[in-house]
């Protein structure tokens, strides 16, 4: 008790921010379309997001290292206020995306900041609590976030206006905290190419997760409205992806440090292909069935970045962990940023199937490449504990990086 207590600021923080940048993804998805924007151009906003969150991510630890944790926590939330607010002031779609890249480098911004305090005030004792405890409070919000598009009126300033004031309530629990501010850690170097020679197969697998969750995240609405879902079902449909990847993670977290890692790869993957079909396949089934594909979506492929994570690590030396954790979320970001656009012109294309088409694509191409990679590389000799991974920050390896190096 006394630790959440100790942590309650940066978690209530984490929680407003979940909501107001978790909420626009999907609001933008439907206002952008009741404007009369193209399909592809909403997809554009997607993986305008994850430009900004990319730029956010590198940029974040040396802002703070020039004016302070809370001062750079300010700028990041005031950048995604007024990405939110900008939006009913000009529509159109290329002004929309970038008030996309302004939300997304807010997220990364301010989770930079988040993490940072955190890691700095958490022990080797207490990591493990404290890691479980963000990840519920990030999931929770995040689950909350997509279910809110039912009560946020599309193409209406007063909802982008509510989630510009939520955006700005993150801002009291950090700064108006009396505890001193942490020294600031520093910045990871960027080395995307330490993850693919470490592990080939992993940051194969992390592309793949970037363009799962992004393309069902940023896209999934379209494909919602186009089967017929009304918005608070479309929020729904998106929170059962998240739930589906929570109740995942301890079984396959499981299976993960007891088999070949390489093999429950595979399996996700194969997994993923069939869930996908089962998508398409339900499409004219009912909102019920289209709801209960979504969860099994989100379970079989939330977990692929967390397990192509831990087989990473099997390969790499303590010392490497923090770069290796930013590779992967580099090489996360590049798939994330190409799904949504790329998924949006297929959907306009073919049709709704499209978005699963695709996806499933992705992943039969991971399975081909796993097979192989089985063939020219035996298992790692060593292990490293399955960590479910946030996929906030390239400074998250600082946090786990305690984990990693347990056994």
């Amino acid at each position: 008790m006394r630790l959440l207590v100790s942590l309650a600021a940066l978690f209530l923080s984490v929680v407003l921010l979940q909501l107001s940048n978790g909420g626009v993804g999907p609001l933008d998805v439907l206002s952008g379309l009741a404007l009369g924007f193209t399909t592809a151009e909403v997809g554009l906003l997607g993986s305008a997001h994850y430009v900004g969150f990319f730029i956010g991510c590198w940029w974040a630890p040396r802002l703070m290292g020039s004016v302070g944790h809370s001062r750079a926590f300010a700028a990041f939330t005031a950048t995604g206020a007024i990405g939110l607010l900008a939006h009913m002031m000009v529509v159109d779609p290329l002004a929309w995306s970038l008030m996309r890249v302004a939300s997304g480098l807010s997220v990364a911004g301010c989770y930079t900041v988040i993490e940072a305090w955190l890691q700095a005030k958490v022990t080797n004792q207490t990591r493990g609590r404290a890691m479980g405890i963000y990840r519920v409070v990030d999931m929770g919000a995040s689950l909350v976030a997509q279910m809110m598009i039912g009560i946020l009126a599309p193409a209406s300033y007063v909802s982008y206006n509510l989630l510009a004031l939520i955006c700005c309530a993150a801002l009291l629990p950090l700064t108006l905290s009396t505890a001193s501010q942490p020294e600031t850690p520093a910045a990871p170097r960027l080395r995307p190419w330490l993850a693919v020679a470490r592990s080939p197969l992993a940051a194969a697998g992390v592309m793949v997760a970037g363009l799962s969750s992004a393309a069902f995240r940023m896209v999934g609405p379209v494909y919602g409205q186009q089967v017929g879902l009304r918005a608070d079902q479309i929020g729904l449909f998106l929170a059962a992806f998240v739930a589906g990847g929570a109740l995942a993670q301890f079984p396959v977290g499981w299976l993960a440090d007891k088999l070949d890692r390489r093999w429950v790869l595979i399996g996700l993957s194969v997994a993923a292909i069939l869930s996908c079909a089962v998508t398409i396949s339900a499409n004219d089934a009912g909102a019920g069935a289209v709801l209960a594909s979504a969860v099994l979506f989100g379970v079989t492929t939330f977990p692929i970045y967390s397990v192509s994570a831990a087989h990473a690590h099997d390969f790499a030396a303590s010392h490497e962990r923090v770069e290796l954790s930013a590779a992967l979320m580099f090489l996360f970001a590049v798939g994330a940023i190409a799904s949504p656009v790329l998924a949006s012109s297929l959907i306009a294309w073919i049709g709704p199937s499209a978005l699963f088409v695709l996806i499933g694509a992705g992943h039969a191409v991971l399975v081909v490449f796993g097979i192989t990679r089985m063939r020219i590389r035996g298992p790692a000799s060593s292990r490293t504990p399955y960590v479910w991974v946030p996929r906030t920050t390239f400074t998250i390896g600082r946090l786990l990086k305690g984990s990693r190096d347990s056994r």
